[in-house]
């Protein structure tokens, strides 16, 4: 069983920056795939951004290419998401998923492949 907390979201205007932080309890948290998806009222749960094992690989949806970069770094459990030049259109709750262990090196960008979530974290970018 792998626990995920988020922190780091907030309110910020439009062109502003916030980074998201996910800590993962795994033992060996480089066995983990991860990713950031994101739950806007009335809407369905997006994907974000997704990052390999060792980091290797990195997808992002289009909408934020260019403007959110996610990172790890397996010596303290953590993935991150910064976000940058945030628009209105990026308020969501940020969620963060952590994949089959010993999977596949590479990105998953489906709901189906990850197996642990965090409570996620709010963020609202005001215009």
């Amino acid at each position: 069983q792998v626990q995920l907390v988020e922190s780091g979201g907030g309110l910020v205007q439009a062109g502003g920056s916030l980074r998201l932080a996910c800590e993962a309890s795994a033992d060996t948290f480089s066995r983990y795939p991860m990713g950031w998806f994101r739950q806007a009222p009335g809407k369905e749960r997006e994907f974000v951004a997704a990052i390999s094992r060792r980091g290797r690989f990195i997808d992002y949806t289009d909408s934020v290419k260019g403007r959110f970069t996610i990172t790890r770094d397996n010596t303290k459990n953590t993935v991150y998401l910064q976000m940058d030049d945030l628009e209105p259109e990026d308020t969501a709750v940020y969620v963060c998923a952590a994949g089959a262990p010993y999977s596949s090196d590479r990105t998953y960008s489906t709901t189906v492949a990850y197996l642990y979530w965090g409570q996620g974290t709010q963020v609202t970018v005001s215009s």
